[in-house]
C-alpha cells in the first residue's frame, strides 16, 4: 500500500466515523422526538378525558333538562285547538 492509498485510507476512515456519530445523534433525536410527541398526545387526549370526566354531571342535567323541554312542547303541540 503507498502511503497516498493509506492517507486516502486514514481519511476516509476519520470521515466514516465522523459521519457515523453525526448520524447516532439524529437517530437519538429522533427518538427523543418521538417519544415527546406521544406524551404530548397522551396528555391532551388526557385533558379531554379528564375534562369530560369533570363536566358529565352538568352535562347531564342539561341533557335532562333539555329533554324535559321538548316533551313540554310537544305535549303543547297535542293539546286541542
Amino acid at each position: 500500500m503507498t502511503p497516498e492509498e493509506k492517507s486516502l485510507l486514514e481519511r476516509t476512515y476519520v470521515l466514516a466515523e465522523e459521519n457515523n456519530s453525526i448520524l447516532r445523534k439524529m437517530r437519538r433525536a429522533n427518538r427523543w422526538s418521538t417519544t415527546f410527541s406521544i406524551i404530548y398526545w397522551v396528555v391532551i387526549i388526557g385533558a379531554g378525558l379528564g375534562a369530560y370526566y369533570a363536566l358529565q354531571p352538568y352535562l347531564m342535567s342539561a341533557i335532562k333538562v333539555i329533554n324535559q323541554g321538548q316533551s313540554l312542547l310537544n305535549s303543547l303541540n297535542n293539546l286541542p285547538r
